[in-house]
């Protein structure tokens, strides 16, 4: 049963990463968009659900598969799993910014440069870097 969790574990990041790596490249180009007008209208769409249908349920599933991997393999003494908890967290922070990003687009209320989007979307590679190194390495 371990093994067929830590599967679905690791699909669940997999698609967590992917949303928190397409959502600012959505909100990139939504910057773009005039408000009001018909693509901005349609990136708040595309925004919305994938949000709602990936992104959510996807850290969602991260976060209970992996508490209970942690609770079930014993690792929670572990060194290495305290600093990857620390990055996940921080994922977690950053996918709430998004939210609130989100938020403030479908009320036309962006105030923030692509160049923001572009920087921001550079955040969940770097803390995916760590996590799999603490993961695969376990340096402590």
């Amino acid at each position: 049963m371990y093994l067929w969790l830590k599967a679905l574990h690791v699909i669940a990041i997999i698609a967590w990463m992917a949303g928190m790596l397409y959502l600012p490249r959505l909100f990139v180009y939504h910057c773009d968009a005039p408000k009001g007008s018909i693509q901005s209208e349609t990136f708040k769409i595309m925004e919305r659900r994938l949000l709602k249908a990936i992104i959510n349920p996807a850290m969602i599933a991260t976060w209970l598969i992996g508490l209970y991997l942690v609770w079930d393999g014993g690792w929670y003494l572990s060194g290495w799993l305290h600093a990857k908890v620390a990055l996940v967290v921080i994922m977690s922070a950053v996918h709430g910014v998004y939210v609130r990003r989100l938020k403030e687009f479908a009320a036309d209320k962006n105030t923030r440069p692509a160049k923001y989007y572009r920087i921001l979307n550079e955040v969940p590679t770097v803390l995916m870097i760590g996590i799999v190194i603490l993961v695969i390495v376990k340096p402590f």
